[in-house]
């Protein structure tokens, strides 16, 4: 049985990842990288300094680890300054009502997200207080796809992970669940997140009657 509902927050919850696209896209510019919407694709999931990795790849660079985490600090300041704007009516649409009807059921809600951004965002759209755990980036040593975050939300939530399912809209994401042994809900393409029990197009497009199927 389903006791727990763990949810990442990019692209499950609000699209920050449009805001990380932008930090990231204004970093590669300044160093002469061409960097697109489908390039990023592959930073979905994955952490910051992986990120970095994969954008200097795309651009032949090699740079000493002290730059590395100099650049990781600009990008998230200018993300950061992008988030700020953020206003509550920014949740994707039927969220909170999910969240709402999940916690009416007895279950419990955690958030688990890389982000080490993620409780300033939860409370600049005002919903901290529908978490009963929130796990972030600066919790864990080992992002997507290992299971870390995943286990470590149910430990905090009591639950054993086999009676947990996950909301994630990345291929890391998906496959960090499975390891963790629990259900998972893929949100976006069945292509890239098949490995899913259950594929939706939108967070909110998910039903009560999809998780007793789970169950």
């Amino acid at each position: 049985m389903i006791q727990a509902v763990i949810f990442d927050l990019d692209g499950v919850i609000v699209d920050t990842a449009h805001y990380h696209f932008l930090a990231w896209k204004r970093l590669a510019k300044e160093l002469g990288i061409d960097f697109t919407e489908h390039d990023n694709e592959q930073l979905k999931g994955v952490s910051r300094m992986r990120s970095l990795d994969i954008i200097l790849e795309l651009g032949n660079l090699r740079l000493s680890q002290e730059e590395m985490e100099r650049l990781a600090v600009k990008k998230n300041q200018w993300f950061v300054e992008y988030i700020m704007a953020m206003k509550p009516d920014e949740i994707f649409h039927g969220v909170k009502e999910l969240i709402r009807e999940i916690r009416s059921r007895g279950m419990k809600v955690a958030l688990a997200s890389s982000s080490k951004n993620a409780e300033t965002v939860l409370n600049l759209l005002s919903i901290k207080n529908y978490f009963d755990v929130i796990v972030d980036g600066t919790m864990i040593k080992h992002s997507k796809p290992d299971p870390e975050i995943f286990l470590q939300a149910a430990a905090k939530l009591n639950i054993p992970p086999v009676n947990c399912l996950v909301f994630e809209d990345a291929e890391a994401g998906v496959a960090a669940a499975v390891a963790a042994g629990m259900k998972c809900v893929g949100v976006g393409s069945s292509e890239l997140l098949g490995k899913a029990n259950v594929v939706i197009k939108k967070t909110g497009d998910f039903t009560m009657d999809q998780l007793l199927t789970l169950n």
